[in-house]
């Protein structure tokens, strides 16, 4: 898989996400990659919150309910990133072909199993009429932090720990749903990584989402080394707000959880 990741001209990729793609994904993948010479062109269709039912159900309405937001090294430019005309999801599967393309579940759902079927089966076999030769994805999400104010957050009685062991639960699930036939882009198990590490219950500026300076950074980091089969360890790049201890660390938190997720450790 590594040796056909790398001659790519561009990856490109689809996240059909949330803002929770957003922070994986439009803020340091980009700069990541491009430290190291790759290009590549990352397209995040982003509803606030949106679910695998609201998902399915913007797809059987062919609803125009995405901001389009693309993020970009590649034809040659520096990094961009630019927010297109709102779409819908059949007109993004269109866009010409995509190396990879993601599904999530929305933040607050995540630990939920009863919300995943059949709009993940649904959002499946769409994507794969449309995109054969894609790679499948699931972009795991990650627990709140302990101190979190979210209004959902009491479906987990307020507990990080339980919430983490119900996503987990579900990424178990989500394999079986799709016969394995998908790569999990565990960004959630690098969060709880980190926090385990000197950085602590840190790495979200409100509870969930993901921090600008190191934790954002720390799911980009899941991200390349899915994308290019490259060890982040040895990227150099880092946000110039981090410290070198929080990119050590948040390089080694996500590293860990890559490995993890290829070995199927969920």
């Amino acid at each position: 898989m590594q040796s056909t990741l790398l001659t790519l001209l561009v990856i490109r990729i689809l996240c059909i996400g949330n803002s929770f793609s957003w922070d994986a994904v439009e803020q340091e993948l980009v700069p990541l990659c491009e430290a190291k010479g790759i290009d590549i062109e990352v397209h995040n269709l982003y509803y606030g919150g949106c679910s695998l039912s609201q998902h399915a159900d913007y797809l059987m309405r062919d609803t125009a309910a995405y901001s389009h937001r693309v993020c970009t090294n590649s034809k040659g430019q520096s990094q961009s990133r630019i927010v297109k005309d709102t779409i819908t999801l059949r007109q993004a599967l269109l866009d010409g072909r995509y190396d990879f393309i993601s599904l999530q579940q929305a933040s607050h759902d995540s630990g939920i199993r009863s919300s995943y079927e059949p709009w993940l089966s649904m959002l499946v076999d769409t994507v794969r009429a449309y995109q054969p030769q894609a790679q499948l994805c699931w972009m795991q999400t990650w627990a709140y932090s302990r101190d979190a104010k979210h209004p959902d957050y009491p479906r987990y009685h307020n507990n990080q720990q339980e919430m983490w062991d119900s996503i987990q639960t579900c990424t178990r699930y989500v394999r079986q749903i799709v016969n394995n036939q998908l790569i999990v882009v565990p960004c959630g198990l690098a969060v709880q990584n980190a926090r385990e590490t000197k950085l602590g219950d840190t790495l979200c500026r409100d509870g969930y989402h993901l921090n600008y300076e190191y934790g954002r950074y720390t799911a980009a980091c899941v991200w390349y080394e899915i994308l290019t089969g490259k060890d982040v360890r040895l990227n150099r790049y880092m946000n110039p707000q981090m410290t070198c201890q929080q990119r050590r660390l948040t390089q080694k938190s996500a590293h860990q959880a890559v490995k993890s997720s290829r070995n199927a450790l969920f």
